[in-house]
């Protein structure tokens, strides 16, 4: 993957190479070029929801007013 890509587009590309698969027509070498993808846009779709996590901050409010505090302080 050496395009930048979005989360939308690569999801979309592996929901493509998933109908792909299902139909049962392809060859086993493009069967496993297309599983080989579809693997990499998933790594690279869980990296991106990593990231996005990681920036999202919560507000809360506390006895000094709000404060802001990173995502994975409220799971």
């Amino acid at each position: 993957m050496t395009n930048k890509i979005t989360f939308e587009e690569a999801m979309n590309k592996i929901e493509e190479i998933v109908s792909k698969l299902e139909k049962g027509t392809a060859s086993l070498e493009e069967t496993v070029e297309l599983y080989k993808e579809g693997t990499e846009l998933s790594v690279l779709c869980n990296k991106m929801i990593d990231e996005a996590e990681q920036k999202i901050k919560v507000l809360a409010k506390t006895k000094n007013g709000l404060e802001e505090k990173d995502f994975a302080e409220n799971e």
